[in-house]
């Protein structure tokens, strides 16, 4: 067993491309399957992450999730759980809009949400604040579980957003510069109860 004095390493990557990221269609809690590029993605990260030698895989339990470990987990062969406070931030009644949609439709009522910044929240939604406290949540638990060890998260882009932003102090709001790459792959560790960024954006050819 690992000792509790190391730190906990987490390896974050999004699913795949999904039919409905191909149709700029927002997904949240919605899902879709991945289409054959996102698909062929994932298996070129599996070959990629077995570099860091992972011990086990926590998932979003959303089908797209599911979908992408199933393809990583051919060349990973870890033990996996999956949790429901790993999915997406949920948007309420924009799911299944598209973000061209929402911007012709919505536009004044989306620029005021917009405006909130860790506030924000779609109608009937969930607010960037609440995804960061839950996964928070989740991340501590499984480092008070399995101290020590490297976790592989799989989950969403916004899950992975609300957790770095917040790390980096940034207020969520549209004229920050652009900080993660859609497809990259992020280290954060947490120690003592304090997380910290190991590594962002390393691309799917990377090689230790």
């Amino acid at each position: 067993m690992k000792s509790s004095e190391q730190p906990t390493l987490f390896g974050l990557l999004r699913h795949g491309q999904t039919r409905w990221n191909s149709l700029k269609k927002i997904q949240g809690q919605m899902d879709s399957p991945l289409t054959a590029r996102g698909r062929s993605q994932i298996d070129q990260w599996g070959t990629t992450l077995g570099q860091w030698h992972w011990d086990r895989i926590v998932a979003s339990d959303l089908g797209r999730v599911v979908e992408t470990v199933e393809i990583l987990n051919k060349k990973l062969h870890l033990p996996i759980t999956y949790d429901t406070r790993l999915r997406e931030q949920s948007w309420g009644r924009w799911e299944g809009l598209t973000l061209p949609h929402i911007h012709e439709n919505f536009s004044q009522d989306l620029a005021l949400r917009v405006a909130k910044g860790w506030g924000f929240s779609a109608p009937g939604g969930e607010s960037r604040d609440a995804v960061r406290q839950r996964v928070q949540g989740i991340l501590t638990e499984i480092s008070s579980n399995f101290p020590g060890e490297k976790i592989l998260i799989i989950c969403h882009q916004g899950v992975i957003k609300a957790l770095i932003y917040h790390l980096m102090n940034r207020a969520f709001l549209p004229e920050e510069d652009p900080l993660l790459q859609v497809n990259g792959f992020h280290l954060v560790a947490l120690e003592s109860g304090v997380f910290s960024i190991n590594k962002l954006n390393i691309p799917r050819s990377f090689r230790s």
